[in-house]
Parts: structure tokens; sequence; C-alpha cells
């Protein structure tokens, strides 16, 4: 069974909570703790979930306590987090904390910053986050199959002080690539695939399962915290007859805007925060469409307004800005600068056009064809592959002394769109393509157009190895991935 679809996330009704907490009936929670707030127990257990809707057959999935997506964890700003996961899967896993600046041993990647649980065995995860937002948890051990059977969960990290809304509402979007029977697609990992889009899949569910209409009753503003979970799908999303603000970009709060052509871009791994007045009419229906990739416009659900009058005559009067979190600020005159540089991949015939384009343009390449990089490697960073998931005793591309400023300048030379991840930092966006950008954005996951090139900024203050890479998952698992090391 999934989870409720329109998870409205209550501060009262959450407070501790502990790892009984779900967004509404769903599978029984296996050896939950009754516990204070902090503290959760997470199953890595295959279970089934109904994920394409009423009539269509269940899906033999991979989950966290029995549930697509898994029990939402709920912490506060600030105040010590312990989340113990137990594998009961037939292979090993681990559990990466995405966004979260936390301690180098707890970020959950094999070999490089922990060994990875073996079936039957559980390991603690202990931290305390310092930034209030939208953060979300998924395996970094064959992370392709697992993330793509089902193993994914958010993270919604308390601001120390209310914000000022009428509902707290969560949507994890996933796609699945599904059989006719209804069955997961095998063959992760195609070489093919890989080389371009990655694994794009045919159902795409909101909160575990295929979304019609969500509830909402007019006059409502809502927080609303989009998490893109899917291993390679990328989406624009447009919400017909209204105008939501970004208020956060991965978990950081930004200057509220409204999204460029009122279309909320959202790779692999990234999550945006909306303000949304609901100001439709009673009783009427919205289309939320996702048109993303070009001749391939759906609608992912809609807005469902309830007939009751609106709450309120006009727009909620309060501000729409979060509270900051306490990222420290690089000094740009004094930053040490390092370029990174994507490359590999297929060529293609086809250009890309518009936003989207599945295909891509040119690519480098003697007649055509993958760049030859090793075996099971067709992307790069600077030359280099690094396969898989973590590895011990990898050497890192770059070593950066303990508190100093860095500016990285990424340059995409592939066809094809990245969103590059970096674990245990923050990144402020600078630039893009030479033009600065603006509202003040920090992200952990910045999504790179085809020949993009961006300046990113942070300091480097947490102590560790830690990984950068693609998270399109099959783009990451054939080499597009490095080590940045904080000594």
């Amino acid at each position: 069974m999934n989870s409720q679809s329109n998870c409205r996330v209550s501060r009262r009704g959450l407070l501790q909570a502990g790892a009984g907490l779900v967004l509404a009936a769903a599978l029984p929670v296996p050896a939950a703790w009754s516990a204070p707030s902090g503290q959760y127990r997470l199953v890595a257990t295959p279970a089934r979930a109904r994920l394409a809707g009423p009539g269509r057959p269940q899906t033999e999935v991979w989950t966290y306590n029995g549930m697509v997506p898994g029990s939402l964890v709920h912490l506060r700003q600030g105040e010590p987090a312990r989340l113990v996961v137990e594998n009961r899967l037939d292979q090993e896993t681990t559990v990466h904390w995405h966004g979260i600046r936390l301690p180098n041993l707890m970020d959950g990647v094999p070999g490089l910053t922990q060994s990875p649980i073996k079936p039957g065995e559980s390991f603690l995860y202990e931290f305390t986050p310092p930034d209030a937002g939208t953060f979300w948890y998924h395996p970094h051990a064959n992370s392709l199959e697992q993330l793509g059977r089902g193993l994914a969960g958010a993270v919604i990290v308390e601001e120390r002080e209310p914000v000022a809304v009428g509902g707290d509402v969560l949507w994890i979007l996933s796609d699945w690539r599904l059989t006719e029977e209804g069955g997961i697609a095998p063959r992760f990992g195609n070489r093919m695939e890989a080389a371009m889009s990655g694994r794009v899949g045919n159902i795409v569910t909101l909160n575990g399962r295929a979304s019609e209409a969500e509830s909402f009753r007019a006059g409502e503003r809502v927080r609303l915290r989009l998490v893109n979970a899917s291993l390679a799908r990328i989406m624009a999303l447009r919400f017909e007859g209204h105008r939501p603000v970004i208020v956060a970009v991965d978990g950081q709060p930004c200057d509220p805007h409204e999204p460029a052509h009122g279309r909320i871009l959202l790779g692999p791994a990234m999550r945006v925060d909306l303000m949304l007045d609901l100001e439709g009419e009673p009783g009427r229906r919205y289309d939320v469409i996702d048109d993303f990739y070009d001749g391939l416009s759906y609608r992912l659900t809609q807005l469902g307004y309830d007939a009751r009058p609106p709450i309120r005559g006009h727009a909620l009067d309060a501000p729409l800005e979060l509270p900051r979190n306490p990222l420290p600020e690089p000094d740009l005159a004094s930053a040490e600068r390092h370029r990174l540089t994507l490359q590999g991949g297929m060529m293609s015939m086809g250009g890309m056009s518009g936003m989207g384009g599945m295909m891509g343009g040119g690519m480098m390449g003697g007649g055509g064809g993958m760049m030859g990089m090793g075996h099971g490697a067709v992307w790069a960073i600077n030359g280099v592959s690094m396969t898989g998931d973590g590895h011990a005793g990898t050497d890192p591309a770059l070593v950066f002394e303990r508190g100093r400023s860095v500016v990285l300048e990424l340059r995409n030379e592939t066809a094809w769109w990245h969103p590059m991840h970096l674990h245990g930092h923050s990144l402020r966006v600078l630039s893009r393509n030479g033009k600065a950008v603006p509202h003040r954005q920090w992200q952990d996951t910045v999504l790179m157009a085809p020949k993009d090139v961006m300046e990113v900024a942070f300091v480097a203050d947490n102590p560790g190895d830690w990984m950068l890479h693609c998270h399109v998952m099959d783009h990451q698992m054939s080499g597009m991935m490095t080590v940045l090391r904080v000594a």
C-alpha cells in the first residue's frame, strides 16, 4: 500500500512522532520505535505497492518501513538525530542524507565513509542538522537499482520559529519503468541508455501513486515542498491558474520569486519549496503540467478545490521569506579557483530543441558513439572516470585546506543535462554562462544544461572526502563522479 498522496505536514501532529510517523494509512511499520522526536528506525525491506492506481497490478518494490515513499523523517534544526537503518534486503546498502551538512562518517558512501550495511545488519546514523528545510534520504549502494526499486524518503528539518502558512504539503515525485504486468522492468544499467538521458520511466507517481487530483480549499496559503526522487527524469512544472512563489531551493531559503516563464525546473535529487496562494474557484480543478521533454508533456495531477467557500477573501498578508540558514559566506576575493569539466556521453544525430529533448546534439568521439574511458565508463570529470557508488582509497581530484573559500567553474562539455550534487556542503550559485544568477540561491544539486558553464562557491569547512557526482544515476554509475577532499 502507498502513502496518502497529498501529504499535509502539521507541526503539532508531527512533533514527538518518532519512527512510526507515516503520511497516512499504509503497510504496518515493522518494529517501529515509540521514540522522542529525532529518533527513527528505518527498515529497508521488500514490499508491494499499487503505483499505477486502482485496478492496476501491484508492484514488487523495495521500501523503507514497508512504504513508498519511505517514512517521513521529521527533525528539528540544531537538535541531535539518531537514525537506525536495518537492512532486510538480500544485498548490501547504505543511506545518504541528501543535502544535510553532516559529519563525513555519517554520509553513507560505501568504502569512502562507512562499510556497507550487510543483509541482516544495522547501522546507527547520528548527526545534528544545522539547516532547516526540505531534504531526502536514499541509498548510496547499488544506487541505480535500489533507488529505482523505491528506496527513498523525505527529511523535513523544521525551522526554529513557525512559518506563517495555512498548510505544509509534501510531494515526493518519482518515476518508474514498469512492465505491462506491473513489475519493475529489468536491465538496470543499460550501457546505451547510460550514455544518453539515463533510465527515464513510463509512469510518474506523487507520494507513491499516480495522482488524479490533490485536494485543497480556496483561500489557503500552503507551503508546497517538491522533491524529485527520480533516477533521471527532469521536470518543468506549471501550475495552471496559479502563481507559485519559490522560497527555497535544495532546502536553502532564497529571495522569494516567481519561476521564470512560470515553470519550476526540478532535476533529479533537487527540492523546491513553493508558497502557493490557492485563489482558484471552489469546486474547480486546475492542471499541474510537466512539459520538460519536447513533445512529451503530461498532466502530473490537478489542484482540486472542494466546494466550500474560501477561507478568506484575499491573499494571506504575511511575509513569504523564510529565515536564512547559518551557511558560511565564501570570500570571493581570496577564494581559490578550480575548473571541473564534464565529458562523455553518446552522440546523437538529432538536436535538442527548446528546454528539453531526450536526445542531444553532436557529441565528442571519433565517428560517433561513446567515449572510451575504460570498462563500464562512458562519462568523465576532467578526463577521469569513477564508476559505481564509492570506493575506499580513492584519490581526490582536489584537496582544500579546511576553512578556505573555493570557487568552482563547472563546464558541461556534453550534449546532455546533468544535476551535479556535492556532498557535505551547500553551494552558492554565482553565475550561469557569464550572467549573474539572481535571487541569492544556494544549492547542493545544480542542474546543468548542455554546454552550460556555471560558477559556484562554498567554504570548505566540513572535513573529509566528499563525493561530487551527477544525480542521473546511470551517469554516476558509469563515470561522472569524483572526490573532493577537505583536509
